[in-house]
């Protein structure tokens, strides 16, 4: 099928509200390192990853090689029986995870994951009640929707009242109107007043994002999760870290709470897991896993092909330093990103991110100190990038904020060249905004 075939059959066949980027949507055909092909023959820069779920880029060979051979031996046993692919991963998770996280859960995606992980601190500690970050996205299940504070992702109010939502973490719109490192992170001491004021005073726990990815990258001070995790365990809670977006190695640490110093108690994963196979885990400590007595199993979880993947993928991330490479190459992307804030002052209010994590918020005119958020500045830019060849992501509460993150392994030149398209298009724009 062409493009156009693909765009017609998508609207009568799928939901609208499975929505694409661009005004004229994109059908890809194909992919192969950091660059993908459209159906109508145009290639592109690939500085999105799936929703930075191509860690080792696409049709990874080696990747490709061990889910073709698991294939040839078993698609498919359900996790009622023992797979060899399923438990080197286990023990893979275990070895790499920070303190003393060894036991595993394995899921179909990074919604089930994050699921799990709540119902786990439910039962180990017995309390109810449950933490999560405001602009936070946990996925599109009933629960995780709970967990969610972000409108455009909510389709119905809060289904599950022992939610309560803590003040983010987002220093460029401060909550509470004041300015680090002045303001003695007061939103990281905020949640225990949240404990004490909107719950029992006893919770299950609290789930974040070492960075809130769907909020548009927005990246903590270095000592808020040390702030967060005492409180939360002063009341009783297991402190997890969602590292669906951030996890291995994208930050330039393995795990992106690593970034901080703080150990987790539990810990969720998927996206790059697999590079871009279904997948998710969730690993905790033995005492956590041994709370689980009922029976437990997901159908789909700890696919032995989806594991092989993960299995490959994970010893290349390891094998050829990716952690590493993203804090090389996120720099030169970040000072990349920092001169184009220089040139264009009034629509680039903030840069921020980690390692290969990186993003730009849009807004009407930061040079007047109007942070207005700037969503159409966005949509024009993506254009702009699209028709030269360079794909990026978006989020935001408003969708005002450009995310950046490339295959794990990309290179110096992919870097360059992905940069000047977007001076290329910031000066696009700039002309035609008038800005």
């Amino acid at each position: 099928m062409n493009s156009e075939e693909i765009r017609r059959k998508h609207k009568a066949y799928l939901f609208p509200a499975v929505k694409n980027y661009y005004r004229e949507s994109m059908a890809v055909a194909e992919g192969k390192g950091i660059r993908v092909t459209d159906t109508d023959g145009n290639d592109y820069l690939d500085f999105f990853g799936g929703i930075l779920t191509i860690s080792v880029g696409h049709a990874n060979e080696e990747v490709n090689a061990a889910v073709i051979a698991q294939v040839k031996r078993l698609s498919h046993i359900s996790t009622l029986y023992q797979v060899e692919s399923v438990v080197r991963l286990a023990e893979t998770l275990a070895r790499i995870a920070p303190g003393k996280l060894e036991k595993c859960f394995f899921t179909a995606s990074g919604t089930e994951a994050d699921e799990t992980a709540v119902m786990m601190a439910q039962v180990f500690t017995g309390n109810s009640e449950f933490i999560a970050l405001r602009h936070a996205y946990s996925g599109r299940s009933m629960l995780a929707q709970s967990l969610t504070a972000h409108s455009s992702w909510r389709v119905l109010p809060t289904q599950v009242a022992a939610v309560k939502h803590a003040l983010a973490p987002y220093c460029y719109r401060c909550p509470l109107r004041t300015t680090y490192p002045g303001c003695g992170v007061a939103c990281a001491e905020d949640v225990e007043e949240l404990i004490r004021t909107t719950t029992t005073g006893e919770i299950a726990g609290m789930m974040v994002e070492p960075i809130l990815g769907v909020g548009g990258f927005i990246t903590p001070p270095g000592e808020y999760f040390v702030i967060v995790a005492e409180i939360v365990r002063r009341y009783g809670g297991i402190f997890i870290s969602d590292e669906v977006q951030t996890g291995f190695g994208r930050t330039g640490k393995m795990f992106g709470m690593e970034q901080y110093g703080v150990e987790p108690d539990m810990m969720t994963m998927a996206k790059g897991i697999a590079n871009g196979l279904p997948l998710g885990a969730v690993i905790t400590t033995g005492e956590i896993a041994n709370a689980l007595e009922k029976n437990s199993i997901s159908t789909f979880g700890g696919n032995p092909v989806s594991c092989a993947a993960a299995n490959k993928t994970i010893e290349i991330i390891e094998r050829d330093r990716l952690a590493e490479n993203c804090v090389t190459m996120g720099k030169i992307l970040r000072d990349g990103l920092e001169h184009l804030q220089d040139k264009y002052p009034r629509v680039i209010g903030d840069v921020r991110g980690m390692g290969l994590m990186q993003a730009l918020e849009l807004v009407v005119d930061e040079t007047r100190q109007d942070r207005t958020p700037n969503p159409k500045a966005v949509e024009q830019l993506m254009e702009e990038t699209k028709n030269r060849g360079l794909l990026v992501g978006r989020g935001g509460l408003a969708g005002n904020v450009v995310r950046i993150s490339p295959p794990m392994n990309v290179t110096a030149e992919a870097v360059e060249e992905a940069l000047r398209i977007l001076h290329e298009a910031f000066e696009a724009l700039n002309i035609r905004t008038g800005n």
